[in-house]
Protein backbone atom coordinates (compact mmCIF):
# COMPACT_ATOMS: atom_id res chain seq x y z
CA UNK A 1 0.00 0.00 0.00
CA UNK A 2 2.84 2.39 0.84
CA UNK A 3 5.69 3.23 -1.51
CA UNK A 4 8.35 2.11 0.94
CA UNK A 5 6.79 -1.37 0.99
CA UNK A 6 8.32 -2.25 -2.40
CA UNK A 7 11.16 -4.21 -0.79
CA UNK A 8 9.95 -5.81 2.50
CA UNK A 9 13.37 -7.39 3.14
CA UNK A 10 14.79 -3.91 3.82
CA UNK A 11 12.14 -3.00 6.39
CA UNK A 12 12.13 -3.34 10.15
CA UNK A 13 10.21 -2.17 13.18
CA UNK A 14 7.13 -0.05 12.65
CA UNK A 15 7.66 0.32 8.90
CA UNK A 16 7.69 -3.48 8.53
CA UNK A 17 4.56 -3.75 10.65
CA UNK A 18 2.76 -1.01 8.68
CA UNK A 19 3.48 -2.81 5.42
CA UNK A 20 2.64 -6.22 6.82
CA UNK A 21 -0.71 -5.10 8.26
CA UNK A 22 -1.81 -3.46 4.99
CA UNK A 23 -1.27 -6.38 2.61
CA UNK A 24 -4.17 -7.56 0.46
CA UNK A 25 -4.83 -10.54 2.72
CA UNK A 26 -4.97 -8.32 5.78
CA UNK A 27 -7.42 -6.00 4.07
CA UNK A 28 -9.57 -9.08 3.34
CA UNK A 29 -9.21 -10.02 7.03
CA UNK A 30 -10.47 -6.60 8.11
CA UNK A 31 -13.36 -6.81 5.62
CA UNK A 32 -14.34 -10.21 7.06
CA UNK A 33 -15.31 -8.48 10.33
CA UNK A 34 -17.86 -6.56 8.28
CA UNK A 35 -19.02 -9.85 6.77
CA UNK A 36 -19.86 -11.15 10.24
CA UNK A 37 -21.78 -7.98 11.13
CA UNK A 38 -23.69 -8.02 7.82
CA UNK A 39 -24.51 -11.68 8.39
CA UNK A 40 -25.94 -10.93 11.82
CA UNK A 41 -27.90 -7.93 10.53
CA UNK A 42 -29.54 -10.06 7.83
CA UNK A 43 -30.05 -13.22 9.86
CA UNK A 44 -31.91 -11.59 12.77
CA UNK A 45 -35.02 -10.42 10.85
CA UNK A 46 -35.08 -13.56 8.69
CA UNK A 47 -34.74 -15.88 11.70
CA UNK A 48 -37.44 -13.91 13.53
CA UNK A 49 -39.68 -14.35 10.49
CA UNK A 50 -39.12 -18.12 10.55
CA UNK A 51 -39.61 -18.14 14.31
CA UNK A 52 -42.80 -16.09 14.24
CA UNK A 53 -44.24 -18.31 11.49
CA UNK A 54 -43.33 -21.42 13.48
CA UNK A 55 -44.81 -20.05 16.73
CA UNK A 56 -48.01 -18.89 15.03
CA UNK A 57 -48.36 -22.29 13.36
CA UNK A 58 -47.76 -24.12 16.65
CA UNK A 59 -50.70 -22.35 18.32
CA UNK A 60 -53.00 -22.82 15.33
CA UNK A 61 -56.31 -24.64 15.86
CA UNK A 62 -55.73 -26.48 12.57
CA UNK A 63 -54.06 -29.71 13.74
CA UNK A 64 -51.76 -30.37 10.73
CA UNK A 65 -50.48 -26.78 10.84
CA UNK A 66 -49.92 -26.95 14.59
CA UNK A 67 -48.06 -30.24 14.17
CA UNK A 68 -45.88 -28.68 11.47
CA UNK A 69 -45.00 -25.71 13.68
CA UNK A 70 -44.18 -27.84 16.73
CA UNK A 71 -42.34 -30.42 14.62
CA UNK A 72 -40.14 -27.76 13.00
CA UNK A 73 -39.02 -26.46 16.36
CA UNK A 74 -38.59 -29.88 17.97
CA UNK A 75 -36.61 -31.47 15.11
CA UNK A 76 -34.17 -28.61 14.59
CA UNK A 77 -33.58 -28.10 18.32
CA UNK A 78 -33.01 -31.82 18.82
CA UNK A 79 -30.16 -32.15 16.31
CA UNK A 80 -26.64 -30.69 16.79
CA UNK A 81 -26.28 -27.36 15.01
CA UNK A 82 -23.22 -28.41 13.05
CA UNK A 83 -25.10 -31.37 11.54
CA UNK A 84 -27.88 -29.11 10.31
CA UNK A 85 -25.42 -26.53 9.00
CA UNK A 86 -23.66 -29.11 6.88
CA UNK A 87 -26.97 -30.72 5.84
CA UNK A 88 -28.91 -27.60 4.89
CA UNK A 89 -26.17 -26.12 2.72
CA UNK A 90 -26.07 -29.28 0.59
CA UNK A 91 -29.84 -29.82 0.66
CA UNK A 92 -30.76 -26.25 -0.26
CA UNK A 93 -28.20 -26.17 -3.05
CA UNK A 94 -29.60 -29.38 -4.54
CA UNK A 95 -33.21 -28.20 -4.18
CA UNK A 96 -32.49 -24.97 -6.06
CA UNK A 97 -30.55 -26.81 -8.77
CA UNK A 98 -33.31 -29.42 -9.15
CA UNK A 99 -35.95 -26.71 -9.64
CA UNK A 100 -33.79 -25.02 -12.27
CA UNK A 101 -33.13 -28.42 -13.85
CA UNK A 102 -36.87 -29.05 -14.28
CA UNK A 103 -37.34 -25.59 -15.80
CA UNK A 104 -34.32 -25.29 -18.10
CA UNK A 105 -33.82 -28.93 -19.09
CA UNK A 106 -37.28 -30.53 -19.54
CA UNK A 107 -35.93 -32.96 -22.14
CA UNK A 108 -33.30 -34.43 -19.82
CA UNK A 109 -33.76 -38.23 -19.76
CA UNK A 110 -31.08 -39.38 -17.31
CA UNK A 111 -31.93 -39.66 -13.60
CA UNK A 112 -30.83 -36.83 -11.37
CA UNK A 113 -29.76 -39.26 -8.68
CA UNK A 114 -27.00 -41.49 -9.99
CA UNK A 115 -25.79 -43.49 -7.03
CA UNK A 116 -24.33 -41.01 -4.55
CA UNK A 117 -23.99 -38.32 -7.21
CA UNK A 118 -26.46 -35.50 -7.87
CA UNK A 119 -26.30 -34.69 -11.58
CA UNK A 120 -28.16 -31.85 -13.30
CA UNK A 121 -27.69 -30.18 -16.64
CA UNK A 122 -25.08 -27.43 -16.99
CA UNK A 123 -27.73 -24.70 -17.31
CA UNK A 124 -29.16 -25.64 -13.89
CA UNK A 125 -25.93 -25.43 -11.93
CA UNK A 126 -25.75 -22.76 -9.24
CA UNK A 127 -23.85 -20.64 -9.77
CA UNK A 128 -22.89 -21.13 -13.40
CA UNK A 129 -19.28 -22.02 -14.10
CA UNK A 130 -19.01 -18.89 -16.23
CA UNK A 131 -20.18 -16.62 -13.42
CA UNK A 132 -17.66 -14.20 -11.90
CA UNK A 133 -16.14 -14.94 -8.51
CA UNK A 134 -18.35 -12.45 -6.66
CA UNK A 135 -21.45 -14.39 -7.78
CA UNK A 136 -20.04 -17.58 -6.23
CA UNK A 137 -19.31 -15.70 -3.01
CA UNK A 138 -22.77 -14.08 -2.84
CA UNK A 139 -24.46 -17.42 -3.51
CA UNK A 140 -22.47 -19.09 -0.73
CA UNK A 141 -23.31 -16.23 1.61
CA UNK A 142 -27.01 -16.54 0.69
CA UNK A 143 -26.99 -20.26 1.54
CA UNK A 144 -25.27 -19.48 4.84
CA UNK A 145 -27.88 -16.85 5.75
CA UNK A 146 -30.75 -19.18 4.90
CA UNK A 147 -29.17 -22.01 6.89
CA UNK A 148 -28.61 -19.82 9.95
CA UNK A 149 -32.18 -18.49 9.68
CA UNK A 150 -33.74 -21.96 9.49
CA UNK A 151 -31.72 -23.32 12.44
CA UNK A 152 -32.04 -20.33 14.75
CA UNK A 153 -35.58 -19.63 13.59
CA UNK A 154 -36.54 -22.90 15.29
CA UNK A 155 -35.13 -21.65 18.60
CA UNK A 156 -36.85 -18.31 18.09
CA UNK A 157 -40.12 -20.15 17.42
CA UNK A 158 -39.94 -21.83 20.83
CA UNK A 159 -39.18 -18.52 22.56
CA UNK A 160 -42.02 -16.70 20.79
CA UNK A 161 -44.45 -19.55 21.40
CA UNK A 162 -43.74 -19.35 25.12
CA UNK A 163 -44.09 -15.55 25.04
CA UNK A 164 -47.47 -15.83 23.32
CA UNK A 165 -48.68 -18.18 26.03
CA UNK A 166 -47.40 -15.82 28.74
CA UNK A 167 -49.78 -13.03 27.68
CA UNK A 168 -52.80 -13.31 30.03
CA UNK A 169 -55.63 -15.22 28.39
CA UNK A 170 -58.13 -12.84 29.99
CA UNK A 171 -56.94 -10.04 27.69
CA UNK A 172 -57.69 -12.12 24.61
CA UNK A 173 -61.12 -13.02 25.98
CA UNK A 174 -61.85 -9.37 26.72
CA UNK A 175 -60.85 -8.38 23.18
CA UNK A 176 -63.15 -11.01 21.74
CA UNK A 177 -65.94 -9.88 24.07
CA UNK A 178 -65.60 -6.37 22.62
CA UNK A 179 -66.23 -7.77 19.16
CA UNK A 180 -62.71 -8.41 17.86
CA UNK A 181 -62.19 -11.46 15.72
CA UNK A 182 -59.58 -14.00 16.77
CA UNK A 183 -57.22 -12.62 14.10
CA UNK A 184 -57.71 -9.03 15.24
CA UNK A 185 -57.09 -9.98 18.86
CA UNK A 186 -53.94 -11.81 17.82
CA UNK A 187 -52.41 -8.86 15.95
CA UNK A 188 -53.67 -6.02 18.17
CA UNK A 189 -53.48 -7.55 21.65
CA UNK A 190 -51.25 -10.61 21.69
CA UNK A 191 -48.41 -9.65 19.34
CA UNK A 192 -47.67 -6.17 20.79
CA UNK A 193 -47.50 -7.54 24.34
CA UNK A 194 -45.58 -10.76 23.74
CA UNK A 195 -42.28 -9.03 22.99
CA UNK A 196 -41.63 -8.08 26.61
CA UNK A 197 -41.90 -11.75 27.55
CA UNK A 198 -39.87 -12.89 24.53
CA UNK A 199 -36.99 -10.42 24.80
CA UNK A 200 -34.96 -12.24 27.51
CA UNK A 201 -35.03 -15.46 25.50
CA UNK A 202 -34.36 -13.67 22.23
CA UNK A 203 -31.48 -11.83 23.89
CA UNK A 204 -29.90 -15.13 24.90
CA UNK A 205 -30.48 -16.45 21.39
CA UNK A 206 -28.73 -13.37 19.97
CA UNK A 207 -25.69 -14.09 22.14
CA UNK A 208 -25.65 -17.72 20.99
CA UNK A 209 -25.97 -16.57 17.38
CA UNK A 210 -22.96 -14.27 17.78
CA UNK A 211 -20.89 -17.18 19.08
CA UNK A 212 -22.09 -19.37 16.20
CA UNK A 213 -20.83 -17.07 13.44
CA UNK A 214 -17.45 -18.91 13.26
CA UNK A 215 -19.46 -21.76 11.69
CA UNK A 216 -19.21 -19.70 8.50
CA UNK A 217 -15.75 -21.20 8.25
CA UNK A 218 -17.31 -24.66 7.88
CA UNK A 219 -19.59 -23.40 5.12
CA UNK A 220 -16.67 -22.41 2.92
CA UNK A 221 -16.90 -18.66 3.55
CA UNK A 222 -13.67 -16.74 4.17
CA UNK A 223 -14.68 -15.30 7.53
CA UNK A 224 -12.58 -13.96 10.38
CA UNK A 225 -11.71 -17.45 11.65
CA UNK A 226 -10.47 -18.48 8.22
CA UNK A 227 -8.25 -15.42 7.87
CA UNK A 228 -6.98 -15.62 11.48
CA UNK A 229 -5.81 -19.16 10.87
CA UNK A 230 -4.44 -18.33 7.43
CA UNK A 231 -2.51 -15.23 8.49
CA UNK A 232 -1.44 -16.43 11.91
CA UNK A 233 0.22 -19.65 10.80
CA UNK A 234 3.98 -19.87 10.42
CA UNK A 235 5.23 -18.19 7.23
CA UNK A 236 8.63 -19.03 5.79
CA UNK A 237 10.70 -16.58 3.75
CA UNK A 238 10.59 -18.69 0.58
CA UNK A 239 6.77 -18.54 0.52
CA UNK A 240 6.07 -14.94 1.51
CA UNK A 241 7.61 -11.47 1.62
CA UNK A 242 6.72 -11.18 5.34
CA UNK A 243 8.02 -14.30 7.13
CA UNK A 244 7.09 -14.81 10.78
CA UNK A 245 6.55 -17.53 13.35
CA UNK A 246 3.30 -18.98 14.67
CA UNK A 247 1.22 -15.90 15.43
CA UNK A 248 -2.17 -17.60 15.64
CA UNK A 249 -2.46 -16.73 19.32
CA UNK A 250 -2.30 -13.02 18.44
CA UNK A 251 -4.86 -13.28 15.67
CA UNK A 252 -7.30 -15.36 17.67
CA UNK A 253 -6.75 -12.99 20.58
CA UNK A 254 -7.97 -10.19 18.30
CA UNK A 255 -11.08 -12.28 17.57
CA UNK A 256 -11.59 -12.74 21.32
CA UNK A 257 -11.56 -8.99 21.86
CA UNK A 258 -13.92 -8.45 18.91
CA UNK A 259 -16.49 -10.93 20.21
CA UNK A 260 -16.25 -9.66 23.78
CA UNK A 261 -16.84 -6.09 22.60
CA UNK A 262 -19.76 -7.20 20.42
CA UNK A 263 -21.45 -9.08 23.27
CA UNK A 264 -20.80 -6.19 25.69
CA UNK A 265 -22.48 -3.70 23.35
CA UNK A 266 -25.30 -6.19 22.77
CA UNK A 267 -25.95 -6.51 26.51
CA UNK A 268 -26.18 -2.73 26.87
CA UNK A 269 -28.62 -2.44 23.96
CA UNK A 270 -30.76 -5.37 25.17
CA UNK A 271 -30.97 -3.98 28.71
CA UNK A 272 -32.05 -0.62 27.39
CA UNK A 273 -34.63 -2.19 25.10
CA UNK A 274 -35.94 -4.34 27.95
CA UNK A 275 -36.46 -1.28 30.15
CA UNK A 276 -38.33 0.45 27.36
CA UNK A 277 -40.60 -2.50 26.64
CA UNK A 278 -41.25 -3.14 30.34
CA UNK A 279 -42.48 0.39 30.98
CA UNK A 280 -46.15 0.24 31.95
CA UNK A 281 -46.36 -3.54 31.62
CA UNK A 282 -47.80 -5.81 34.30
CA UNK A 283 -44.57 -7.77 34.63
CA UNK A 284 -41.96 -8.02 37.39
CA UNK A 285 -39.70 -5.57 35.54
CA UNK A 286 -42.62 -3.23 34.90
CA UNK A 287 -43.67 -3.30 38.54
CA UNK A 288 -40.09 -2.58 39.65
CA UNK A 289 -39.97 0.45 37.34
CA UNK A 290 -43.34 1.67 38.63
CA UNK A 291 -42.24 1.39 42.26
CA UNK A 292 -38.93 3.10 41.52
CA UNK A 293 -40.75 6.05 39.96
CA UNK A 294 -43.33 6.27 42.72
Amino acid sequence: MFEYCADPSQLSGLTWASCYLTTGKHLAFYASFGTVLVLLAIIVPVALLFGFAGAAAARSHFAPLALLGKGYSAIVRGVPDIAFFLFFVIALDQIFEYIRHRIYCPDWTEPVRQGNDFVVCAAAKLPLSTSPQWVHEVYGFFLAVLTFAIVYGAFAAQVLYGAMRAVPRAQMETAEAYGMTRRQAFWRILVPQMWVYALPGLGNLWMILIKATPLLFLLGIEDIVYWARELGGTKQAKFTDYPHGDWRMLYFGALLIFYLMLTWVSEKVLNRLMRRLSHGQATAAGEAMRKAGA
